[in-house]
């Protein structure tokens, strides 16, 4: 399951208007570098555009969800709808989850369907893109940031694993039980919308604590609640130290584990950040 080049993006039929450049809301399937359709949705951000109506003025937050997420679910589409008021915002679902094609490798290729998606805000005209990840896909922005330097401006990464395979906690021993048995893998299926993969890593990808320092010189913020059920204290640490100068932790008191636990006022300040360092 190891990684191929960027991403091929189906271009959508919607076009930017010839005078303004002003963008709209849209939704198309991007096509990875490895072929799976990917379901994307693009909120060029209103409220910004009221003071940009240039695309490029506006800077483009591709999210990536966590694993069993999919663009459609609530805590996704809250999370899009507060960092829309700083820029433009893509999402999408990763492979095997909602209606995107393929099964979840459970973050080894999913770092083409952000490399799909990063391409596709680039190609709408923003000159400035920020990817910021949960969990699953906080482990897939680092990666994606080390394995394709140049393509992001800024990297947010939120309630991500340092390194693979931990089984610390007991919902990360139900996460392995999913993933790794057939009937873990009929209750994703069925019970979670989500289509998993039944092969094994080969080989191992880049964990994330390893790409971390090859992002740089690429602004970083890395995000963790002191109460994360899954990943202690240690992950974010790891990755922190494994960063040096160019990154920077917020361990935020009572926070529990990605999408669900970011409140919008912690999106928010991401947002901020992200604009402050993307430009």
């Amino acid at each position: 399951m190891s990684n191929g080049p960027a991403g091929r993006v189906v271009r959508s039929t919607v076009r930017p208007h010839p005078e303004t450049s002003r963008l709209t809301p849209m939704r198309t399937f991007l096509c990875t570098a490895d072929g799976i359709p990917i379901d994307s949705v693009y909120d060029p951000g209103a409220v910004v555009y009221e003071k940009h109506p240039k695309a490029r003025a506006v800077p483009a937050f591709v999210i990536a969800h966590g694993f069993t997420g999919d663009v459609d679910r609530p805590h996704v589409r809250r999370v899009a709808g507060v960092l829309a008021r700083h820029g433009a915002v893509v999402t999408f679902s990763f492979r095997g989850h909602g209606a995107s094609g393929g099964r979840s490798t459970v973050g080894d290729k999913e770092v083409l369907d952000l490399a799909a998606a990063v391409e596709w805000a680039r190609s709408l005209g923003h000159a400035h893109v920020v990817t910021v990840g949960f969990s699953m896909g906080g482990s897939v922005v680092l990666r994606h940031a080390a394995l394709n330097p140049g393509t992001v401006d800024a990297v947010v990464s939120v309630s991500a694993p340092a390194r693979w395979y931990y089984r610390g906690t007991a919902p990360m021993r139900r996460l392995h039980w999913l993933v790794t048995r057939p009937e873990g893998r009929l209750v994703g299926r069925y019970g979670l919308r989500t289509r998993i993969h039944h092969r094994e890593w080969d080989p191992v990808p880049l964990s994330p604590v390893e790409a971390v320092p090859k992002i740089a010189p690429v602004p970083l913020l890395l995000v963790h609640g002191d109460r994360d059920g899954y990943f202690p204290l240690d992950h974010p640490r790891m990755l922190a130290e494994a960063a040096g100068d160019h990154g920077e932790l917020w361990v935020e008191p009572g926070m529990g584990h990605a999408e669900h636990a970011a409140g919008d006022a912690l999106v928010a300040r991401i947002g901020h950040w992200a604009v402050s360092r993307a430009g």
